[in-house]
């Protein structure tokens, strides 16, 4: 039995293709912040949030009354918001916002909040690197610094801010956590672990900070409860070129199909 489950292990934590490489996968205890078990080269190493971003932003909505729960404020699209994705030219509410990863509902909470208020948040969550400034010159990182730009978060720093914010050790309100959970909710697994997740496909830059579009990152990172024991993941992932199917999502799908088995060997 113990065999089988290794080998189960090691082929749901391996690359999701074979042009990508697992640069990390790892599991922490919530209550106590003690990591379980990483497997990969990169847990320690920054890279872009991406839209994983959008679990600090929900924080950030709720606790400041800019959101106000599963389904307001619905905002209209509008001509001049990013539109990468058919989906995001559409009315948009905090659920769709966290489900297709709308980044234009992003950036007005953020807008919302401002300056000051958003670069408060992100120092009191302590968030990876918490360089706001965004693109070089361009004095944008209130609507970029998430997006393949200046700020960058480690997977082990995403399992410490995944942890206190489910600790209540984040200056936020219950309310905030509470909602922030609503819509980020996956499901629950075949043995009964309810998981919460949010995907994030970014780029590093080059030396001339560009994109390098052509080997992308994709995280999947969250958290999985059972009876009273709660654990956070997080999965980076790096393709070696770019692909049809997100980075992101094959990351997500790896760790979906893995979490039934490894969380209950997880001790």
């Amino acid at each position: 039995m113990l065999a089988r489950i290794a080998a189960f292990l090691a082929l749901s934590l391996a690359p999701v293709t074979a042009q990508a490489e697992t640069l990390c996968a790892a599991f922490a205890d919530a209550a106590t912040g003690k990591v379980i078990r990483q497997d990969g080269k990169g847990c320690a190493d920054r890279v872009t949030p991406a839209s994983t971003f959008k679990i600090a932003i929900a924080l950030m909505g709720y606790d400041s009354g800019i959101l106000i729960d599963a389904t307001h404020p619905s905002w209209p699209f509008k001509p001049g918001y990013a539109a990468w994705r058919e989906q995001w030219k559409t009315d948009t509410d905090p659920t769709y916002w966290m489900k297709e990863s709308v980044v234009w509902y992003s950036q007005q909470i953020t807008t919302t909040l401002g300056k000051d208020r958003f670069r408060r948040y992100v120092d009191s969550f302590d968030y990876g690197n918490r360089d706001l400034s965004g693109d070089k010159g361009k004095n944008d990182g209130l609507t970029q610094a998430w997006l393949s730009s200046s700020l960058a978060i480690a997977p082990l720093e995403q399992l410490s801010f995944l942890g206190r914010m489910l600790n209540g050790q984040l200056p936020v309100s219950a309310h905030a956590v509470a909602m922030t959970g609503a819509i980020t909710l996956v499901g629950t697994t075949a043995n009964g672990w309810q998981v919460h997740g949010k995907t994030g496909m970014g780029f590093a830059r080059d030396k001339s900070d560009r994109p390098v579009r052509d080997r992308p990152y994709g995280w999947f990172v969250g958290w999985a409860t059972k009876g009273t024991r709660t654990i956070v993941f997080a999965r980076l992932d790096r393709d070696a070129t770019r692909q049809d199917t997100p980075t992101s999502w094959r990351a997500r799908d790896a760790m979906l199909a893995a979490l039934p088995a490894v969380l209950d060997t997880l001790n």
